[in-house]
């Protein structure tokens, strides 16, 4: 059981591409540089390959994860999860699974914003990589879509496998008594969030400003000059405001729209997207790809902004008191956050994958707050700043809280059922890989014949 434990925990973090992981590969990645002297290819799967560098990466970032020790078996299990990574990318050229361009830039945006507002700015991510910004996305791009046509092999590979109580109750009777989880004290949480509008002065302010860049440029000042000066998209105002060759569908809709009714050396008009206000120049074309400089000017986001959001959402919060609302239903109408307003507004915890969170989780900002409730409380609006950097308010029900204790049916059944759903759905996957193993071009380096890679287990 402990290794089937190993090996769905490895497969499903490596499907999930969830942000935290992403961020904490790529962060260590920077910090421990791999001995390329003992690199090497150790596995081929038609057009994929596994560096010997990736195994040791990916082992040394599990053991200091999980706190274990040296087990040459479990470098064996992720050296069987990664080979079982790449089958799936190869099955999925085979199969034409893809995801378009377009939304992967809009998930490598989204990921590399997160990453940005951890590390405090731009400046200080080029600073810490010693890379542009544009570097770490082209070198990125590939890993970002490499997962996210894994997670859709997966969804179709286990996405309608289900479990029943009997199932979830025959999945607990398993578990050895010695072997229950002790669970600390855990919240479920939910919220309703609204961002912080840009008012339109602001807006005016922003626009004007690209205005009057624009009399300069054509009044026969330098664009690339001007862009280095006072663009705010920092990584781009470097290289003069450039960014590069982009496919359609890599960009914005509003940029690229306008982007390409432009000749090279045109200017465009000012236009908006949702990173701010633009000034592009056409600087070539080659085929389908075309590159472009621009002029990035960000409304300025004023605390009156925050007050108004704060507004809304006492008000919401006095409908909800007043029964004439529920939680859930004024979170799928009024909230802006869209990972949690289809769901009751309940969020996920990360470490679970449900909406149990432990306490000792629980986001700062809220901690305190939720620390005091009642259950069935719901907070006054809270000001934090989401993952991308948006400055926001929310409201925050407190729907449970339990007492530690040990694992059983009645208070743990959510996690119960997850992990029982899990268990079925690595088996399912299991079952692909079993089906599916000599259907491409398998070969393992025989310094690792004794972890017996293609002999799949349930």
């Amino acid at each position: 059981m402990h290794n089937q434990t190993i090996k769905t925990n490895l497969f499903v973090k490596s499907l999930a591409a969830g942000i935290l992981c992403w961020v904490a590969a790529f962060t260590a990645s920077a910090q421990v540089p791999v001995q390329r002297k003992v690199d090497g290819i150790i596995a081929k799967i038609d057009n994929y390959i596994v560096l010997r560098s990736e195994l040791e990466f990916s082992y040394l970032q599990y053991l200091a994860q999980t706190k274990q020790q040296p087990n040459p078996n479990l470098k064996c299990e992720i050296l069987r999860s990664m080979v079982q990574d790449k089958l799936l990318l190869a099955r999925a050229d085979i199969d034409s699974v893809t995801v378009e361009d377009g939304v992967v830039t809009n998930e490598l945006n989204r990921r590399m914003e997160y990453l940005t507002a951890q590390v405090g700015g731009v400046e200080k991510l080029e600073q810490y990589y010693n890379k542009s910004v544009r570097q770490l996305k082209d070198e990125l791009r590939r890993t970002v879509r490499d997962q996210m046509v894994m997670e859709k092999m997966q969804q179709e590979i286990s996405g309608k496998v289900t479990v029943t109580p009997k199932e979830i109750k025959r999945y607990f009777d398993r578990i050895p008594q010695d072997s229950l989880p002790y669970f600390s004290s855990e919240v479920e949480l939910g919220q309703i969030v609204k961002y912080a509008q840009v008012s339109k002065s602001q807006k005016a302010n922003a626009r004007q400003k690209l205005e009057d860049l624009r009399k300069r440029i054509l009044a026969g000042e330098d664009f690339a000059t001007l862009a280095k000066q006072y663009s705010q998209d920092v990584a781009s105002a470097q290289a003069g405001g450039e960014l590069g060759f982009f496919k359609k569908k890599e960009l914005v809709p509003e940029y690229e729209t306008a982007a390409l009714k432009l000749e090279p050396g045109q200017i465009s008009n000012v236009i908006e997207s949702q990173f701010g206000f633009h000034l592009i120049q056409m600087i070539e074309r080659k085929g389908q790809e075309f590159n472009t400089r621009h002029i990035l000017i960000k409304p300025e986001t004023a605390t009156v902004d925050i007050q108004e959001a704060a507004q809304e959402l006492d008000s919401i919060r006095t409908l909800i008191l007043n029964d004439s609302l529920t939680f859930a239903k004024a979170a799928k109408e009024f909230s802006d956050d869209k990972n949690t307003k289809d769901n009751g507004g309940m969020i996920m915890s990360r470490a679970t994958g449900s909406t149990y969170t432990p306490m000792d989780q629980v986001d700062p900002s809220i901690f305190f707050v939720i620390d005091t409730m009642q259950v069935g409380g719901i907070s006054k609006p809270i000001p934090f700043r989401t993952e991308d950097g948006r400055e926001a308010v929310r409201i925050v029900t407190l729907k449970s809280k339990s007492v530690p204790h040990q694992a059983n049916l009645k208070d743990d059944y959510q996690k119960i059922a997850t992990a029982a759903l899990n268990e079925k759905k690595s088996k399912a996957v299991s079952d692909w890989f079993r089906k599916n193993i000599d259907s491409v071009y398998i070969e393992i380096d025989p310094e690792y014949q004794d972890c017996k890679v293609l002999q799949l287990t349930n």
